[in-house]
């Protein structure tokens, strides 16, 4: 099995749907949830003008520039976290958004954060919610079993669909949304 750095080195695009099925795990205040990843969209900095890593490094999308497995997190329209992960050499500017997953742990913690009981975590800013992520984790190492906030192998799906990222404005025409087609946030 390849081990989730040597899926996070090379492109994003690559690297992407090798992600469907793995974990991504919060670990806060004492009470965890874990999500099956289900959703998830490729970036490949300068060279993709809807990445937030098109024209360089900022103090905002640093993260995007780390090492390979670094938690970039932001906010949507100022009102809901994303999160990220970098991918690629270290200055590329490539990333992962996790789009969506499925709650496979800690149930009630994630229905308390969303408030609400239907698409716990089926969506970019649901997810965040979900998990307890916010800004303050923007830089944790997502490949260290000890960070509150981290991302474990899982079991990938038997099928993955390729479709145009979604929510974008530029280069929307590239297939960069891989889903797992037989999880549930997948139906959207």
């Amino acid at each position: 099995m390849i081990s989730l750095e040597e899926i996070l080195v090379g492109p994003p695009d690559e690297g992407a749907p090798l992600l469907l099925g793995s974990h991504l795990v919060s670990d806060l205040g004492g009470r965890r949830v874990r999500v099956r990843i289900d959703e998830v969209e490729a970036y490949r900095g300068a060279d993709d003008p809807a990445s937030h890593a098109h024209r360089g490094p900022t103090p905002r999308n640093g993260s995007m520039f780390a090492r390979t497995g670094t938690l970039y997190v932001y906010r949507s329209y100022g009102m809901h976290h994303c999160a990220n992960t970098s991918s690629g050499p270290v200055g590329t500017g490539w990333g992962i958004l996790f789009r969506g997953g499925e709650v496979v742990e800690g149930e009630g913690v994630a229905r308390e954060r969303r408030g609400r009981i239907d698409g716990l975590a089926d969506g970019p800013g649901k997810l965040c919610q979900a998990l307890g992520i916010d800004l303050s984790h923007d830089g944790l190492n997502l490949l260290d079993l000890a960070s509150p906030v981290r991302l474990e192998p899982g079991e990938p799906p038997e099928m993955v669909i390729s479709t145009p990222r979604v929510g974008i404005t530029k280069a929307r025409e590239l297939p960069w949304r891989f889903v797992a087609a037989s999880m549930a946030s997948s139906q959207r």
